[in-house]
C-alpha cells in the first residue's frame, strides 16, 4: 500500500491513561501516516481499546501528547469526531432497525444533507450487493454481513481516518478476508486505516504494525522487518517472543 510518510495524520508522544493505580497506557510513542494501514496489534487486555478511545476522543489522556488528523484531543475533541469513523466488534449498528434506517441514522449524525444520504446509500447498497435487503432487520443478518455494513457506514461521511477496533472477531476466514479486501479499498480511496486485532495473522496484512505488551509498545516497524530482527516464520512467532520477554 502506497503511503505517504511526509504527513503524519495521528501523533502520539508519551501517552498515559491510568485508572487509579492501574497503567492501562504507558507512554505509547508513536505516528501513523496518510493512508496507511496502521495495525495496532496485541492480547485481550494489552491497552488497545483504551488508546483506541482517546485517539477518538471518547476519553482523556491522563499525561501526553496526542494529535489526530491536525487536532488536540484534549482540546478539540468535536473536530477530532468530525474527521474520523469507528466501529467495533462489540457495537456498530442498530439491531432493531433496517439496514436503511440504520445508514439515514448514522449519514445524521455525521451532519450529511439528504440528496447527499440518498446518492451515497444507494451507491452503497449496491457495491455490497444488498440493495433487495434494505429494509431487513439488522438483527436477521448474519454476522458476518453486520460487520462489512457496519465498516461501510463508519466510512461514509469519507472521514480523514477510520478506526477498527477488532473489527473481524469472531467471523469466518473467508469473511475476514473479504473484510479485508475493503480495508485496502479504503486505503486506496485516501482514507487512513487504524486497526486493532489479536490475530497476528493479520498483521501481515497491515503498512506497519505496532505489538503492544501489558500496556507498552515492545514493537513496532513494518511486517518483514520485525520477522527478520526477531527471526521469526510470521507474525504470531514475533508476538509469542516478546510476549515471553
Amino acid at each position: 500500500m502506497k503511503t505517504n510518510s511526509e504527513n503524519i495524520i495521528i501523533k502520539v508522544e508519551n501517552l498515559v491513561k491510568k485508572f487509579g493505580d492501574f497503567v492501562a497506557n504507558d507512554h505509547l510513542t508513536f505516528d501513523v501516516y496518510e493512508g496507511e494501514i496502521f495495525g495496532f496489534l496485541g492480547a485481550n487486555g494489552a491497552g488497545k481499546t483504551t488508546a483506541i478511545r482517546i485517539l477518538c476522543g471518547l476519553s482523556a489522556p491522563t499525561s501526553g501528547d496526542v494529535e489526530v488528523a491536525g487536532y488536540n484531543v484534549y482540546k478539540q475533541t468535536d473536530k477530532v469526531k468530525q474527521n474520523i469513523g469507528y466501529m467495533s466488534q462489540k457495537f456498530s449498528l442498530y439491531e432493531n432497525l433496517t439496514i436503511k434506517e440504520n445508514i439515514r441514522f448514522f449519514a445524521g449524525i455525521y451532519g450529511l444533507s439528504g440528496k447527499v444520504i440518498k446518492d451515497r446509500m444507494n451507491e452503497l447498497l449496491e457495491s455490497l450487493q444488498i440493495t433487495h435487503l434494505k429494509d431487513t432487520l439488522i438483527s436477521s443478518l448474519p454476522l458476518g454481513w453486520k460487520q462489512k455494513l457496519a465498516f461501510s457506514i463508519a466510512i461514509f461521511h469519507k472521514p480523514k481516518i477510520v478506526f477498527l477496533d477488532e473489527p473481524t472477531g469472531g467471523v469466518d476466514p473467508i469473511t475476514r478476508r473479504q473484510f479485508w479486501d475493503m480495508i485496502y479499498e479504503t486505503a486506496r480511496s485516501g482514507i487512513t486505516v487504524f486497526v486493532t486485532t489479536h490475530y497476528m495473522d493479520e498483521a501481515e496484512y497491515c503498512d506497519r504494525v505496532s505489538i503492544m505488551v501489558d500496556g507498552r509498545i515492545d514493537a513496532l516497524d513494518t511486517p518483514s522487518v520485525l520477522k527478520k530482527t526477531y527471526d521469526a516464520k510470521n507474525m504470531d512467532d514475533v508476538f509469542l517472543k516478546l510476549a515471553r520477554g
